[in-house]
């Protein structure tokens, strides 16, 4: 041990300035481990980015310093050309120091009086940046150890990706990226020359270079900076010519970012995910589409202006096929509070009025219910004690499932889901992607079709996509790395049906006619108390949605769907790009086929004498379901009836034995009533012989005040006659028609007064709220125009 340390010592001796240096190094290594530069890891801000990699929106770092992070391979070549050549040549062969350039440096600032040129490198620029010291000999010394230190942690790469991101551009502005948007609102990859000198010496004075405040000094640095690029034949004479003319000029820098909401709604998730424990990204991919994006926010912004306070809208735009949600506004206006701007509504839960409806009518054709031409009965009924009337508060009587549909019928699809099921049309929503909101304890129950619960204009724009893809509805997303999830809401074949009806009608006898702008297979929805507007549609590739209401649920009395949303649906759908995704074909299980009303069945097994109206359906799988049982009568709608061949009347063969039997085919009970009086004859639905009382009452109700085939005439210089009738007995309130049309308004009295002004036969008929009626038929003469 003794020699070792005599040798050691000899060497020390014979070598002082290998061992000086030895020492030097060994003290630098060991400072760099107790003392390591202060990296920046990149978790502080973040930045959420459209589908083309332009920022969105974006939050502040810790001490509220914008950035944008890129790397080198994300910004212009001129730029970093212009960076390297102007501010550090040697960068790629210093360690982190240029000496000769610090010599050249002290040599200028000595012999002149006033520094020149600078010696930092990117490396100790990076350094400073990252760890501000005084400008002093002391300073500029801690500054060149830092950058030391960085070269041996650090790759030039990420040292030149530091500098891209940290270096100070003016105000709260750091790196070239986010400069670059904000000064000149563009992304630092589409820098030209001008551009790319002009932020290549805006850090070495940001304050005193800033282009908004100080354009000429701004100009003239930034013109230095071409000049050098030209002496030193990186660009040539013409290019920098042609950047020299081009005036420096910027607006401040301003924070004007898209789709607020959404963005929220990503860094809310980048939030949980790093109380997780996942790393932070600092930025954070969308599949917004900015130019849909800004279309949607300008059309937003537009009709907001005629909204009375307080009132907030959101829309939605999603790629059919991808499930890509292409624009998202979850509000009317990000900065306006008063119309609870920071709700988004994309996500919040309302009733969705009649939305579900399609929903409904698809389901029933897929279990060979109806077909598109099924009979339906627009009448006043009642389920159980739930009595549901229409929006424009009136009845159609007859109608067909594609017109139920496209008018958004209530009582229709009351009817429908009471034969269906509510439990098992909850689940199958909740199958294709609606998750219905109950009140607490609450099961499924008839109101639901009618907006009697809750759920998201998300997951309705989801579910409807099933219109555009052969039945199957999926999840939106709004990340590209998001899953896609998809599943069946209707097979392809009412998917198609129920499209078509959206669309131009359902009737397949009459094609669809091209009007101006996109073909849109759209529904609108109304809850109670107009507390939410809804328009939801299909168009080309897209799937779109639009909600307006408030979000604190206040009423709006006069904005329903179809006046407030389905206009801004329309205009949505016309400003989308033009679409390459056709109409779908249609499948092979849906066919055309020629049916008979009142029975339901195909005219070429309908006797003529059956059929009273013939209609075009579209069937599915070949199946005709014949029209759903009566609700009144248990009978089959075929019937044999007896007729007095003297006066026309009813009888039996056991009253008269003359009478004449007649097959004849009855339309359901509910629809009698709205039958023309010369059809209820034909039909045999005339009174009884008197001879022959029979308990021949269809329900409870009685019309008093006039005998059946009466002969009226007007008082003698009136041109018209009243006629005044009461409903005795009955249920709730009474429905009264005039020739089978519902008389307005209807005021549900038991009285009820009629004004006649045309001769001919007429027909009065009342109806309860059970769907009970009784009518009477006369003739009116004698009434001169």
């Amino acid at each position: 041990m003794p020699d070792r340390l005599t040798r050691i010592k000899a060497w020390l001796r014979t070598h002082p300035v290998r061992a000086s240096l030895a020492a030097l190094l060994t003290a630098f290594l060991l400072l760099d481990q107790l003392f390591p530069p202060p990296v920046p890891r990149e978790e502080a801000g973040l930045v959420v980015v459209a589908r083309d990699g332009s920022p969105l929106r974006g939050w502040p770092d810790a001490d509220g310093v914008w950035r944008y992070p890129v790397t080198p391979e994300q910004v212009s070549p001129r730029y970093l050309d212009a960076l390297l050549t102007y501010e550090d040549r040697w960068f790629h062969w210093h360690f982190g120091v240029n000496p000769a350039a610090l010599v050249r440096a002290g040599w200028q600032w000595a012999t002149q009086g006033h520094i020149v040129s600078g010696g930092s490198t990117l490396s100790m620029q990076v350094a400073r940046a990252i760890e501000p010291v005084p400008r002093s000999l002391h300073g500029k010394l801690r500054q060149m150890c830092r950058a030391v230190q960085l070269e041996l942690r650090l790759s030039k790469r990420e040292i030149l990706t530091l500098y891209l991101n940290h270096a100070p551009m003016g105000g709260i502005v750091e790196g070239v990226e986010m400069a670059s948007r904000s000064y000149l609102g563009k992304s630092a990859a589409q820098l030209s020359s001008a551009e790319a000198a002009l932020l290549v010496v805006l850090p070495q004075a940001p304050s005193r270079l800033r282009p908004d405040r100080h354009p000429e000094r701004a100009q003239r640095a930034r013109d230095k900076v071409l000049r050098r690029m030209a002496e030193l034949h990186h660009w040539t004479q013409a290019e920098v010519d042609d950047a020299l003319v081009e005036r420096v000029g910027a607006n401040p820098p301003r924070i004007a970012w898209l789709a607020p909401l959404a963005s929220e709604r990503l860094h809310q998730a980048a939030q949980r995910d790093m109380r997780k424990g996942v790393r932070h990204v600092p930025i954070v991919s969308s599949t917004l589409d900015r130019d849909m994006q800004a279309m949607l926010e300008r059309l937003l912004a537009d009709r907001v202006a005629q909204l009375p306070r307080f009132v907030s809208m959101a829309a939605l735009v999603m790629d059919s096929k991808t499930l890509e949600v292409l624009a998202y506004a979850g509000s009317a206006d990000f900065s306006d509070p008063r119309r609870f701007s920071h709700v988004d509504m994309v996500r919040g839960v309302r009733s969705p009025g009649s939305t579900l409806k399609p929903f409904l009518y698809a389901m029933a054709l897929d279990e060979g219910l109806i077909h598109s031409e099924s009979l339906m009965a627009d009448t006043p009924q009642s389920f159980g004690g739930y009595d549901p009337g229409n929006f424009q508060a009136n009845f159609s009587g007859p109608v067909s499932v594609s017109d139920a549909l496209q008018r958004s019928l209530n009582v229709p699809a009351v009817d429908l889901l009471d034969r269906l099921g509510p439990t098992r049309f909850a689940a199958r929503l909740s199958q294709g992607g609606i998750r219905l909101r109950l009140p607490s304890g609450g099961t499924p129950n008839l109101s639901i079709i009618l907006g009697g619960a809750g759920t998201t204009l998300e997951e309705l724009v989801g579910s409807y996509r099933a219109l555009a893809m052969g039945g199957m509805a999926g999840v939106p997303r709004i990340t590209p790395d998001a899953p896609v999830q998809e599943s069946r809401m209707m097979s392809a074949g009412a998917a198609y049906i129920i499209r078509s009806i959206l669309e131009g009608g359902g009737h397949p006898d009459q094609p669809f006619v091209e009007a101006a702008g996109p073909r849109l297979a759209w529904k609108t929805g109304t809850s109670y108390g107009f507390r939410d507007a809804w328009a939801v549609g299909v168009s080309g590739r897209y799937t779109l949605g639009v909600w307006i209401g408030r979000p604190d649920g206040t009423p709006n009395p006069g904005f329903f769907g179809a006046n407030i949303a389905a206009p801004l649906l329309h205009q949505m759908a016309s400003a989308l790009p033009a679409s390459e995704l056709p109409f779908p074909a249609q499948p092979a299980e849906v066919s055309t086929a020629q049916i008979c009303w009142p029975l339901g069945n195909a005219t070429e097994i309908t006797p003529p004498e059956h059929c009273h109206a013939r209609h075009t359906a579209w069937v599915l799988r070949g199946t005709i379901p014949p029209t759903l049982p009566d609700r009144l009568r248990s009978r089959s709608l075929l019937e044999t009836i007896w007729l007095d061949p003297h006066n026309g009347l009813r009888t039996t063969p056991a009253c008269n034995k003359d009478a004449k039997a007649r097959e004849v085919a009855h339309w359901p009970a509910l629809l009698e009533a709205w039958l023309p009086a010369a059809q209820r004859q034909q039909l045999g639905l005339v009174a009884w012989s008197p001879d022959c009382l029979q308990a021949s009452s269809v329900g409870s109700v009685k019309l008093m005040g006039l005998q059946d085939d009466a002969r009226l005439r007007p008082t003698p210089g009136k041109k018209n006659l009243v006629v005044k009738l009461e409903a005795v007995g009955g249920t709730g309130r009474n429905f009264w028609l005039l020739d089978g049309q519902q008389v307005e308004p209807a005021r549900g009295k038991k009285q009820q007064e009629f004004t006649l002004t045309s001769e001919g036969a007429h027909s009065i008929a009342v109806m309860d709220a059970a769907g009970h009626y009784d009518s009477v038929s006369f003739r009116v003469d004698g009434i001169r125009q």
